[in-house]
């Protein structure tokens, strides 16, 4: 067996009121891919920045050993200069300049201040092949899906002659293709002698690639496991991560019986939604669909199919030009054709970009909270700072919000916080109808399940609830009733006992060209 590559022993980081690392102690083997777990909040990404530098030496206590010497780098040009080279959750590529240009920004094929391009973009054109695109190395990265932009990151990492590759949650937001040909990258990149250490919240992939898996919990390593051996199962490693055992991965629900002659709380009714630039192409086709007080109805489809689109559309036109369709509230016909109509009849919507659309990222946890509803912490025009911080600090226990106060940004909160938060703000509106999208999308199995519980409890108080996500078993165990989705058309529609996930992506992957043809599954 290769020896250790990298070892950092007794790590502790500590930020003002809060100790983010506590004795971590991290063994990565020469030419393995090493997963890195924990919940969010754990102190992965932390961890990974004291490695390659973005928490310089002096700012944390412990030592770093790279191929048997101690380093201290000062920041992530040095760790870089030794061959570290960090991937980030956030890509770091700049979408107006060319792929070949970001490869290169800051380490520039240059002579006396003047760019070589001939080198330049043979080489880029090199690194490309090597990661498996044949994208032109001229070609704007704003162009290009965001698959290929982050194999275009590890084309950059390349270009540094990188020897440790860490990537942080490199499949968050990419497809389960796109996340197979990043993952099937990693294992060829290994066996060119390129050791890797993959943080992420996805055990089948962790499965999949890595040899072994270091697991944090509340800022401490609490073991490293063997991949490949029979007894290293996903509830074996879950249990680690949350410190308890998860005997069910969803709450337990009862199927929802509709009263009887009551009208839906939210019905769409041929909705038709065009492109916001290709007037010509429709994103969503004729679509009805209907939720009822006390149900949870799930929306899947595959990349492309129209869910987004259709919750955007729904919730003030938001997204493209709406040519057809009506939206009924328990019964009658209600305009949405703004955000504040929308929320105004009672409907929230939980975006799946929860960085840019959901939070400002820059305020802290009591104002995010406090931002849909202001005029219910609010004394003529001028908000009640003792009742906004009460009515955050609720939030913050009953939904277990990890933060040392609610005056804390929520941009230094993790991924499963800042959900919470999101979650927060839309609940403490009052709504009648959530429309939820991706609401677990990069955040650990132990938060999830959290999430998982507000949302059968607000199902429970009679809230209706419509639950759009790519995660096939997330759908199967928290849905009374499952819509199927694919090129903007309804193709199915599957009630919890008949749904399984092989008779959901039958429904997904319908002749796309020939829509008409198939009849809704009823």
């Amino acid at each position: 067996m290769a020896g250790p590559v990298l070892q950092m022993r007794s790590i502790v980081k500590t930020f003002p009121g809060v100790t983010a690392l506590s004795d971590v102690t991290l063994t990565v083997r020469q030419g393995e891919v090493h997963a890195v777990c924990g919940e969010n909040g754990a102190g992965k990404s932390t961890l990974m920045k004291v490695l390659s530098g973005v928490h310089p030496y002096g700012s944390y206590a412990g030592d770093i050993l790279f191929e048997g010497e101690v380093c201290r780098f000062r920041d992530i040009r040095a760790s870089e200069r030794r061959g570290i080279v960090i991937i980030h959750q956030e890509l770091a590529l700049v979408p107006y300049l060319s792929v070949a240009e970001n490869i290169f920004l800051g380490n520039e094929h240059a002579r006396r201040g003047l760019i070589n391009w001939n080198d330049t973009l043979g080489h880029a054109t090199e690194l490309l092949r090597r990661v498996g695109l044949d994208e032109h190395p001229q070609t704007r990265v704003a162009d290009i899906g965001v698959g290929k932009q982050q194999l275009v990151e590890i084309a950059k990492a390349l270009s540094k002659e990188v020897r440790l590759l860490i990537l942080d949650e490199p499949t968050a937001a990419l497809n389960d293709e796109d996340s197979g040909k990043l993952l099937d990258l990693i294992l060829e990149l290994k066996n060119q002698g390129i050791t890797s250490i993959i943080i992420s919240h996805k055990l089948n992939e962790i499965r999949k690639a890595a040899d072994s898996v270091t697991i944090l919990r509340d800022g401490r390593s609490v073991g490293t496991l063997d991949v490949k051996a029979p007894g290293t199962t996903e509830e074996r490693i879950i249990s680690a991560m949350v410190g308890r055992d998860l005997d069910h991965r969803f709450p337990e629900r009862t199927a929802h019986r509709p009263e009887e002659g009551a009208a839906p709380a939210l019905e769409i009714r041929g909705w038709t939604v065009l492109h916001p630039i290709d007037r010509q192409r429709k994103v969503v086709d004729d679509v009805s669909l209907q939720v009822r007080r006390g149900e949870i109805v799930g929306i899947a489809g595959l990349m492309g199919a129209g869910r987004t689109e259709l919750a955007m559309s729904v919730f003030g036109r938001t997204y493209g030009r709406c040519t057809g369709g009506t939206v009924l509230k328990d019964g009658r016909e209600i305009r949405t054709r703004t955000v504040a109509e929308a929320v105004g009849h009672g409907i929230a919507y939980v975006t799946e970009d929860r960085k840019h659309y959901g939070l400002n990222l820059i305020d802290t946890v009591h104002r995010n909270i406090s931002l849909t509803a202001l005029h219910k912490v609010a004394r003529r025009g001028v908000v009640d700072e003792h009742e906004e911080r009460q009515v955050a600090e609720g939030f913050r226990t009953s939904m277990n919000i990890k933060a040392p106060t609610v005056f804390e940004p929520v941009g230094k909160l993790s991924g499963g916080n800042q959900q919470k938060v999101v979650l927060s703000k839309w609940i403490f509106a009052g709504p009648d109808v959530l429309i939820l999208d991706e609401p677990t999308r990069g955040i650990d199995v132990g938060a999830k399940y959290e999430i998982y519980t507000v949302v059968d409890r607000l199902a429970a108080q009679g809230k209706a609830v419509v639950l759009i996500s790519s995660e096939l078993p997330e759908l199967l165990g928290m849905c009374d009733r499952i819509y199927t989705m694919a090129a903007g058309r309804l193709t199915g529609e599957v009630p919890r006992a008949e749904a399984t996930q092989e008779v959901l992506m039958r429904h997904m992957t319908r002749d796309r060209k020939n829509p008409k043809d198939e009849e809704v599954t009823r």
